[in-house]
């Protein structure tokens, strides 16, 4: 059956396609309320930046003349639709740093200009967390199926329940003392240059990149260990076992691919946490990524820094629970074939 199809009242979208463009449209909306809400947030923090630059002694004169420098001094709603207008044309505005007594603005730098390189390095380490975590969870998920009960099933489990137990500092800390203090084999700082080599980058990520492996892998695997299992009792795979097909040939033919629906949603939620969920460990290994950058910024109370870290933070998020949504929608042979 094509995506689109005729009835007697005229042409009628394909429910596929209407569920998925309901989603997008659910999913911009939500991204106009995270930042309504972002905006309104940051603005309502307590002190005041101009008066944090230039110190108390300042007169209120030249904080006046200071925030109408910065746009400070404008409504609310002003500057919360010139900050979204901006966003939409890939303008964040200027960064606060380097603006000091002097009223230097030519030090300041635009916020796009200070994310990008931030932004690579992040979704470089999240990549390689999820190269790593993803094969990984799915391996110990199906195996701890098929030897369900088994030690090496109770084992999996155990570790795993282990390691999700720990927040992610801790599991940092302890690969730090055992792999860096002790032995040497890594360094115990990622602290990336930007003219790194390849495999300079992928060494001197690798503890960070084991830290998140270790944290999210235990998701991922519980549920595609659940998955499977829960459809080890529906009729079809009796019919597969009764045909004399062994258990690996019904957990990998019959059995995963109408598992796929939750999985990948897992898998979805746990890569937005690679990238949303990343502010500790940068700061932990010192990482130049947009956690790091964020902490910084809300250090120096540089507002659009903040804003711009929050929104991509946001929009990566919204933008791979879509993509769990539109995929277990395509899995669903419900609205693949409607009747």
């Amino acid at each position: 059956m094509g995506l689109i199809r005729d009835n007697r009242r005229g042409g009628t979208v394909h429910p596929v396609i209407r569920t998925i463009l309901q989603r997008l449209g659910l999913g911009l909306v939500t991204l106009f309320v995270v930042s309504l809400i972002l905006f309104s947030s940051v603005e309502f923090l307590p002190g005041d930046f101009g008066e944090a630059v230039l110190g108390q002694a300042a007169l209120p004169e030249t904080v006046a003349a200071f925030r109408k420098e910065l746009g400070l001094d404008l409504p609310l709603h002003e500057r919360y639709f010139e900050w979204l207008g901006g966003i939409l044309t890939g303008d964040m505005g200027n960064s606060f740093s380097g603006r000091g007594s002097s009223g230097g603005s030519d030090r300041s730098r635009p916020v796009i200009e200070l994310l990008a390189p931030r932004l690579a390095n992040t979704l470089f380490l999240a990549s390689m967390a999820a190269i790593i975590s993803v094969p990984l969870a799915l391996f110990l998920g199906i195996t701890a199926a098929l030897y369900r009960n088994s030690i090496y099933d109770r084992t999996v489990n155990a570790l795993t329940l282990t390691t999700i137990s720990f927040p992610e500092f801790f599991v940092a800390y302890l690969l730090i003392l055992g792999l860096s203090s002790f032995t040497k084999i890594f360094p115990s700082l990622a602290n990336i240059s930007p003219d790194a080599l390849f495999w300079d980058r992928v060494y001197l990520t690798a503890l960070p990149a084991l830290t998140l492996t270790l944290v999210i892998v235990a998701h991922m695997m519980r549920m595609t260990r659940a998955a499977i299992i829960n459809l080890m009792a529906s009729p079809y795979i009796e019919m597969a076992d009764l045909k004399g097909a062994s258990k690996s040939e019904i957990i990998l033919r019959h059995a995963l691919p109408n598992a796929w629906a939750p999985i990948v949603t897992v898998i979805a939620f746990n890569l937005a946490y690679l990238v949303v969920g990343v502010v500790v460990v940068e700061v932990v290994f010192v990482y130049p990524g947009v956690g790091q950058l964020m902490v910084d910024a809300v250090t120096t109370r540089d507002v659009p820094v903040v804003q711009g870290c929050a929104m991509i933070f946001a929009a990566t998020y919204i933008l791979l629970n879509l993509f769990a949504d539109i995929i277990s929608i395509i899995t669903n042979p419900r609205l693949l074939h409607p009747r």
